[in-house]
């Protein structure tokens, strides 16, 4: 049975999608405090996260959050409905953005549909790293590592867009791949998450951002990577 997360400080919201969620068949846990969901994030599998955001601070819980688990991330809200708002969220690390008032139904098919493309980048377990123009990304870790710098964390949509690059290196990508492969829902908003996204990893990559000689720009078609990339793909043990 699939475990889903609520975390709303309204407990009718909690008690509402409880219902619905556990008419479907879902496992679900409804929290008011970050404290007690670390601790099931630290002891239990979460197959996604339904979080309110109706503050600045939210959107840091969110992101936060999407640095920790691979649990897709649905937003709820019933103030911060403005495309900047909506633009924010995504780039924060969430799958989805849904305005309150819940229609149950659509929420049950929106749902449905993150946890589908969780694993739309799929990365093999036994990958460790990739390595590119002196660099290496620590696959668990999520980390960059350059010598003689330091240490740059990815976001969870910032590691999966990076993936599907690394994975394809100087073949262009078209923008479509991208935001699929970033986990950015392509119907709820325009283009411009991918490109804020673009350049929040371009910030984190290039030498300089400005004129990026790594993620470059192929007018009309989409984004390519310039680099050769190696991978440490060890097979696993057998016992």
């Amino acid at each position: 049975m699939r475990h889903i997360i609520v975390l709303d400080a309204d407990p009718m919201t909690r008690t509402t999608l409880a219902e619905h969620l556990a008419d479907d068949a879902f496992r679900v846990t409804g929290l008011d405090d970050m404290t007690a969901l670390e601790r099931i994030l630290a002891g239990q599998r979460v197959d996604a996260l339904v979080i309110d955001v109706n503050s600045d601070e939210d959107f840091d819980t969110v992101r936060y959050l999407a640095e920790r688990t691979s649990a897709p991330i649905i937003i709820l809200s019933h103030s911060r409905l403005q495309e900047d708002d909506k633009v924010r969220g995504l780039e924060a690390g969430a799958a989805d953005y849904i305005a309150k008032p819940l229609a149950c139904r659509e929420f049950l098919a929106r749902l449905r549909v993150a946890m589908r493309g969780k694993r739309t980048i799929r990365v093999d377990r036994d990958i460790r790293s990739y390595a590119f123009a002196g660099t290496t990304l620590w696959v668990r870790q999520r980390n960059l590592c350059r010598p003689g710098a330091v240490d740059v964390k990815l976001t969870a949509a910032e590691f999966n867009l990076f993936v599907a690059f690394l994975q394809a290196p100087r073949q262009i990508l078209s923008r479509e791949q991208l935001l699929t492969a970033s986990r950015v829902h392509a119907q709820e908003i325009n283009d411009r998450s991918l490109d804020a996204l673009i350049l929040r990893l371009r910030r984190k990559i290039e030498i300089d951002p400005v004129n990026p000689q790594l993620i470059r720009t192929v007018r009309g078609a989409g984004y390519r990577l310039e680099s050769d990339v190696v991978i440490d793909d060890r097979p696993r043990r057998r016992f």
